[in-house]
């Protein structure tokens, strides 16, 4: 992810807003220290580690069909190419496109080469360390035969045997960008780590900073969700924002249909995907997950989201500006 400075008037946002609200101006080019980058990256709710431009014709047609026998949803556009054009919802930006990506992890490079800066800390440090210790418990429950149910946070008091129940949880991190939350499920207690991100700039910053850091056991590898050449399945995968930033493709109705498609296939049977987003509430993304079940013979099932993030009453509807939701793999 690129450095960028964030205007004071996009600090708060809420969920069902975001229609209404576009990604800030930004430059690539003015790189910054690494506090003015934690405050961007909690502040504005549009922030990922990932985008796509898939431009497989049929794929694109197979899910537009999908679409179109599924929802009412506006038609897809005719031209697959990185551009900059909104929707009709006024939500596709720029940060749904690879070229902004690829650029922005430029500048990353080329700051952490100067500064040794890491990057950006997407939705906050503090949201990602919420992400990591929440999946562990859920992961060890389930290795446990406890699986909570829906009204049941996941909390787990660590034990001797935590190593050896996590070790069977291969994890995958899609649009990992800087691979910041698997050093997080690292410092957890997970060692089968693997992060993938179709920006050759964010694997090459990934792979810089597991090395420094003392991570230089996780893997970091090229590759697209949507087309992805991975053929691994993973008793974990995870997702801080590249189903947010997906969406944002000006084809971005579509790029969600191809991204279910893809990770359904990713997530082994009896596997988990957790989801952490700033733009869709849990409601939304789990009946997001119902629509593809309608298609997919209920590939997925809700179980259980993080309870404890801070909320607030907006138009008296209460929400947070992130949810992290968990799917298991049926």
């Amino acid at each position: 992810m690129a450095g960028f400075r964030i205007p004071p008037e996009e600090t708060e946002l809420f969920h069902h807003q975001r229609s209404s609200a576009g990604p800030p101006s930004t430059t690539t080019n003015d790189l910054v220290s690494d506090d003015d980058r934690s405050v961007a990256a909690d502040s504005w709710s549009i922030k990922s580690d990932y985008g796509s431009t898939l431009d497989d014709d049929q794929r694109h047609a197979d899910a537009a069909e999908a679409l179109a026998s599924a929802a009412n949803f506006p038609p897809a556009s005719d031209d697959n190419s990185d551009k900059e054009d909104t929707d009709g919802d006024g939500i596709a930006s720029m940060l749904g496109l690879q070229s902004y990506w690829d650029s922005a992890y430029t500048d990353e490079l080329a700051n952490f080469r100067e500064h040794g800066h890491a990057g950006e800390v997407w939705f906050g440090t503090d949201v990602m360390q919420v992400v990591a210790s929440w999946t562990k418990s859920l992961c060890i429950n389930i290795s446990k035969g406890c699986i909570p149910n829906h009204s049941d946070d996941a909390k787990h008091v660590r034990g001797e045997e935590d190593d050896k129940y996590l070790s069977g949880w291969s994890t995958l991190d899609v649009g990992t960008g800087n691979g910041l939350l698997l050093h997080a499920l690292a410092k957890q207690g997970f060692s089968d780590l693997t992060g993938v991100d179709y920006s050759e700039g964010a694997i090459e910053l990934a792979k810089r900073l597991a090395d420094r850091d003392g991570f230089s056991h996780i893997k970091f590898l090229v590759d697209d969700v949507l087309e992805t050449k991975l053929e691994q399945q993973f008793k974990l995968v995870v997702d801080k924002g590249t189903l947010d930033a997906i969406g944002l493709h000006p084809d971005g109705t579509i790029k969600r249909v191809m991204y279910w498609e893809s990770v359904s296939k990713l997530v082994a049977p009896g596997g988990l995907l957790v989801i952490t987003s700033c733009n869709h509430t849990k409601d939304e993304l789990v009946q997001e997950v119902e629509n593809f079940n309608q298609r997919k013979s209920n590939t997925f099932h809700y179980l259980n989201h993080v309870r404890s993030y801070p909320t607030f009453v907006f138009g008296g509807v209460v929400g947070s500006r992130v949810a992290t939701v968990a799917f298991l793999r049926n």
